[in-house]
Parts: C-alpha cells; sequence; structure tokens
C-alpha cells in the first residue's frame, strides 16, 4: 500500500479572472474550492491511474471537514489526523493573465499532535510506500519528518521525500528511496546553477553518497531526470503544448513514478509515466486524467545516458 503524508493541507479558493488590476474591483469569471497539499494530490493522482493509496496528515475545523470531504469526492482515502485547535489554512489561487497564489499558514501542531499521526504509521507494513510531501510548517515540530522516517525505519518502508532545503537534508540521513528536487531545489541545496544535465547528474551524485537511493530531478520544460541506486541515468522529454496550471505537476509525477515502477518495478518505464502525468497535468485545471497522461506517455522520448 501507498500512504501519503501532507502535513500542512489547505482548501484551495481559485479564482479566474480575465485581468487584475492591483487597487481596483476585480470580478472573477469563476471560483472554486479544491482540496490542496502536495501528499493529497499524490493520492489523487493515484486514484486516476487506479492505484490504492491511504492519505494521511492533519484536518482542523470546519475546513478540514470541507478539505475531506471534497478529497473523498476525488476518490482519495483519507486518514487525516483531526487537530483539537485551529482550522486548515485556506489558500487563495488568482488565475488570470499571470499566476497568484496567496498562502495562509496553518494551524499549529503541537508534539502530542505530531505523537498522534506517528502512532498511525504503525500499521506499514513491509514493502509499503510512505510519501512525505512538501514543507514542514512553521507551526509544526521542526524535527517532525526526522520523527516520521525514524518510527518506520525497523521496517522494509520505501520513503519517497518530496520538499527541499534543511528538511530534504536532513531526510537524506534515513536513506530515502525517492527524493524528488526540481532543478532550481537541487541547486539551492549546494548553492549553486543546476540547468545543464552534466551539472544535475554531478549534484544528483552527491546526494546519493549522503543517502538518497534513488534521484529524481524534474526539470520544467526540459522534461526530467532520473538517477538510480544501480548507477543507471536516465532523461525524458516532454510535449510542448499551452500551458494552464503548473501548481500540480511534481505532485502528479511523483504519482506517475510510483505508479510506473509498481506494476514493473522498472526504473525507466516509472520515469516515461511519472514525466506523462506531470507534463500532462501542466495543460488542464487541476490534476491529468489518465487518458492525457496515457497520451503524453506514448509520445515521449527516454533516453538512457552516462556521464
Amino acid at each position: 500500500m501507498i500512504y501519503t503524508l501532507t502535513l500542512n493541507p489547505a482548501l484551495d479558493y481559485v479564482l479566474a479572472a480575465d485581468t487584475l488590476c492591483f487597487g481596483e474591483i476585480n470580478r472573477a469569471t469563476s471560483a472554486v474550492f479544491r482540496f490542496g497539499g502536495k501528499g493529497l494530490n499524490v493520492s489523487a493522482m493515484l486514484a486516476r491511474l487506479d492505484v490504492p493509496s491511504v492519505a494521511l496528515g492533519f484536518a482542523a475545523g470546519s475546513t478540514g471537514k470541507k478539505l475531506i470531504e471534497l478529497a473523498k469526492e476525488a476518490g482519495v482515502k483519507c486518514d487525516l489526523t483531526e487537530l483539537r485547535h485551529g482550522e486548515t489554512r485556506v489558500n487563495v489561487k488568482l488565475r488570470s493573465t499571470n499566476e497568484l497564489d496567496v498562502n495562509a499558514p496553518g494551524p499549529a501542531i503541537s508534539d502530542t499532535d505530531l505523537d498522534a499521526l506517528v502512532a498511525k504509521l504503525s500499521a506499514l507494513a513491509d514493502g509499503d510506500t510512505l510519501v512525505l510531501s512538501g514543507s514542514v510548517p512553521k507551526t509544526a515540530p521542526p524535527d517532525a519528518y526526522d520523527r516520521i522516517l525514524a518510527s518506520v525505519a525497523d521496517r522494509r518502508v520505501d520513503c519517497v521525500v518530496d520538499t527541499s532545503g534543511d528538511t530534504l537534508r536532513s531526510a537524506l540521513a534515513h536513506r530515502p528511496f525517492l527524493i524528488k528536487p526540481n532543478h532550481v531545489e537541487l541547486g539551492e541545496l549546494f548553492g549553486e546553477k543546476a540547468d545543464a544535465a552534466e551539472k544535475i547528474a554531478a549534484l544528483a551524485a552527491r546526494l546519493r553518497e549522503a543517502g538518497a537511493r534513488n534521484v529524481l530531478v524534474s526539470r520544467a520544460e526540459r522534461g526530467a531526470m532520473l538517477f538510480t541506486e544501480s548507477g543507471e541515468a536516465y532523461s525524458v522529454g516532454v510535449v510542448r503544448k499551452e500551458l494552464v496550471d503548473s501548481a500540480c505537476c511534481g505532485d502528479a509525477m511523483v504519482a506517475g513514478f510510483l505508479a510506473g515502477y509498481a506494476r514493473a518495478l522498472d526504473f525507466a518505464d516509472a520515469l516515461r509515466l511519472g514525466a506523462a502525468c506531470g507534463n500532462a497535468t501542466a495543460f488542464c485545471d487541476g490534476l491529468a486524467d489518465a487518458d492525457a497522461a496515457r497520451e503524453i506517455y506514448d509520445k515521449l522520448t527516454m533516453t538512457k545516458i552516462s556521464f
């Protein structure tokens, strides 16, 4: 079973407008609430690929109940831990000629709350996968990911970590099965630019030396690269169409990668399906459906590379 974990999910209030002008009243052409949170997005994309998962994390108050309701409508099996105080945050997403996101702070997460979440991880067994997505909010214990990863270290649980900065650096000591920085986050880890393929390969090698078993690097319009624990490296391109929304592309890529790996235990196919899901999602208002991902999958070019 795949378990996804989101420490700081959100209700996203998505507003579309023809134009946006500061200092004036702007009128939206559409307005909708959606569930938000990187782990929940991974679970939702897995559901579209007919791969079961369980979404873990926190929910609070009436907005938390609405978040769970929307996620369940999308086929996500939720087992979120309820916080006794506060409300699940509401983020505002403005969509016009450009994208503007205003993310709110989340409710406070105490050590007791985190312990309650960690207790649920005792259900994970050998062969399960745990996906930790997103940053650790400032309202939570700063060592949250370390405590979560340590709690499953006694079992053969494949841990996937999709975060950045010091949180990602700290997670490497737990030898995660997969990490997924984008090329900007990869460069920031080392204080260097990671635009060229050779530089990405060199920095990914340093991450593997530090503990990551497999490193998946998303590169926006340049596709993605994968560096495996067996020493192989792959690159995949993109299919170009008009961008609609880039918000969920990385989460869709993680879901596609896990779905592809689960069906064949093949890294090249996992990368191809992951890239297809991420690529297709860029052309959608929200996550791509399975048919759109399959269409992209058939058009992608995979290359085995060496450095």
